[in-house]
């Protein structure tokens, strides 16, 4: 029976441990930001359309935290932005990807052991916005504007987005 609770306990701990101290510190600091915790059962409900290829991109996330952050209503700064970067890679996430995609900057951090995925980070920003998924797993890098877009245009999530973003630019 101890034995049972040990591991329950270790599970748990692990669980807890999870998600980014850099993602949960930024939270923190702008604890007003829009944010969504997803399991990859739940991301799956998301796909209303029963899309398979949603499906697959989403396999290999155990969970992920999305946060949403008005820069200018929280006077964020481009050195604020840059330290973001700093303190992902201080917690040993590897700088993967930059790209533009329809007026966005995408930024890819992973932190990996023995060559699997343990987490990635992707960093959305626009004039007006701060996307951020922390993400337990990961997804193909280059699926990350195919799977934000996903997130962005077919959801619930999606109209959340884009109601959020409304707000920023009023």
């Amino acid at each position: 029976m101890r034995f049972l609770t040990f591991i329950i306990l270790v599970v748990c701990f692990q669980s807890l441990q999870a998600q980014s101290k850099t993602t949960e510190n930024l939270h923190k600091k702008y604890s007003d930001a829009l944010s969504f915790f997803f399991y990859n059962n739940t991301l799956r409900m998301l796909n209303q359309e029963e899309n398979k290829e949603f499906d697959e991109l989403i396999k290999d996330i155990e969970k992920m935290k999305f946060l949403m952050i008005k820069k200018d209503s929280v006077q964020m700064t481009s050195a604020e932005l840059k330290k973001l970067a700093t303190d992902y890679k201080a917690e040993a996430f590897e700088e993967m990807m930059t790209a533009r995609h329809e007026g966005k900057n995408f930024d890819v951090y992973l932190k990996e052991k023995d060559g699997k995925a343990l987490g990635m980070v992707v960093l959305v920003n626009d004039p007006e916005n701060l996307f951020v998924m922390d993400m337990v797993g990961s997804i193909q890098l280059s699926k990350v504007t195919t799977f934000f877009n996903s997130l962005d245009h077919n959801s619930e999530l999606g109209k959340k987005i884009k109601a959020f973003s409304d707000k920023a630019l009023d």
